[in-house]
């Protein structure tokens, strides 16, 4: 079904508890675990480790801000980014941040197409091209499907996912724990906090809350006016956070007994092996379950940012090219190429950095402008009133372009932070005399 871009206050029917469910569902993929064993890899303690399965996920509170906005408009994330961009010139971050989406879902179906793999590799059927490609269009097509749910519908689904799945998937972490090997555990070296820690938590939180910073409005504008400012906050940030760190901790403890666990094509079929037989199909079930609502709201998130193209386009249209891509993607990265890890890992390098940039915008303006002054309409749906606006774009431009050359130059931590640092303090300059009068009452 068609998605509408702008809600009424009277569509609005949901509540900070739908919130929780959708970010709680949406995170609970065992993809985390091995996210627990790429930490392990920067070199770090278990201390050091810790701090970044807490810190890491702690990120989705800029989600929980950002979609406070999604509430006082009604709006999708990539339409209330025009006020700062322009209704023109938000096509550029706005293709960074589908590209994002649907790269992600690429990733995640990718994953689930390595599930499939291993469930029948349970039964001692070899994996093979052919079996590659059936399990691909089976769990692609599942997710095609939920391109027909309505909000409500994605909200029960979330629900559910969330009780049964949640539940199962703390059996399956109950039963892998004890594989822990506690001593090298407790005895693994310091990192360097700089060169070591900051690269780790870099790669988590660019994984968990900035990316999902792009679609923080496309669920949240289903909240009335009148929905505290704090439970939006802390229905996204909690509904994330608890599954992210269960399982991103999970994955710390297993790398001491499976230090392959971050390198190996296939990190499913490694964790089933150090299941005893009796849990192996519930694992990926499991599995399979917490893939699957990460990709109906990856999905459905893509197909908004696309709507703010304003392309004259049908939705059957833009559900076919979806479809070509979730498709396509996973063939070359399980069929052509092997290397699922290492497409991942630059995969998200890239996406941080425009990312980050847009979001710092994003924050900039709605903080100091847009929460006083409110959005006006006519910024966000009138392409001939606010066509381009040079401070957001140039603000962008210039951060993204410094944090490119870092990433070439120097592999930096920090190429990420100076972005946010550069496209936030740019446009907060831009904007320095408008946020001088907001301020003053003017």
């Amino acid at each position: 079904m068609m998605e509408k871009t702008f809600l009424s206050e009277s569509e609005k029917n949901g509540t900070p508890k739908d919130l929780f469910f959708i970010w709680f569902a949406a995170n609970m993929g065992i993809l985390g675990i091995v996210y627990g064993a790429v930490i392990i890899g920067f070199g770090l303690s278990f201390l050091q480790s810790l701090l970044v399965a807490i810190i890491g996920p702690l990120s989705f509170l800029l989600v929980g801000y950002a979609s406070i906005a999604g509430r006082d408009t009604g709006a999708v994330t990539f339409a209330l980014s025009r006020a700062a961009y322009g209704f023109k010139g938000n096509h550029l971050p706005a293709i960074v941040g589908w590209a994002g989406q649907v790269g992600w879902l690429s990733v995640n179906v990718s994953t689930g197409t390595l599930t499939l793999l291993a469930l029948f590799s349970t039964f001692g059927i070899d994996t093979n091209t052919l079996l590659i490609l059936i399990c691909l269009a089976i769990f692609a097509g599942l997710i095609i499907l939920s391109s027909l749910f309505s909000h409500d519908t994605l909200v029960k689904a979330q629900t559910f996912f969330t009780y049964v799945f949640g539940a199962l998937t703390l059996l399956v972490i109950a039963v892998l724990i004890p594989n822990t090997d506690w001593h090298t555990l407790f005895n693994m070296p310091s990192g360097h906090w700089i060169t070591d820690f900051f690269p780790a938590l870099a790669f988590v939180i660019v994984g968990t809350g900035l990316t999902w910073t792009n679609a923080a409005a496309d669920y949240s504008r289903f909240q009335r006016k009148d929905v505290k400012s704090s439970s939006i906050v802390l229905s996204v940030t909690f509904g994330a956070f608890i599954p992210l760190f269960i399982i991103i901790t999970t994955g710390i403890l297993l790398a001491t007994s499976a230090p392959s666990l971050a390198t190996t094509d296939n990190p499913i079929i490694l964790l089933s092996q150090l299941l005893p037989e009796w849990i192996t199909t519930i694992y990926l079930l499991v599995a399979l379950g917490g893939l699957t609502p990460m990709c109906f709201i990856g999905l459905k998130s893509s197909r908004l940012i696309m709507g703010t193209f304003d392309l004259k386009i049908k939705e059957n249209t833009i559900i076919v090219i979806h479809s070509l891509i979730i498709l396509l993607i996973p063939i070359y990265v399980l069929v052509v190429s092997g290397d699922f890890l290492g497409y991942f890992q630059a995969f998200l390098g890239l996406l941080g950095i425009g990312l980050a940039a847009w979001v710092s915008i994003f924050v900039v303006d709605y903080t100091f402008i847009r929460k006083t002054i409110g959005y006006d309409e006519r910024l966000l749906t009138d392409a001939q009133y606010n066509n381009v606006s040079v401070k957001g774009v140039l603000s962008w431009i210039v951060g993204v372009i410094v944090g490119l050359i870092l990433v070439y130059a120097t592999e930096s931590s920090f190429d990420m932070v100076i972005t946010f640092l550069i496209s936030a303090g740019l446009y907060y300059i831009f904007n320095f005399k408008e946020i001088s009068s907001i301020r003053k009452g003017v």
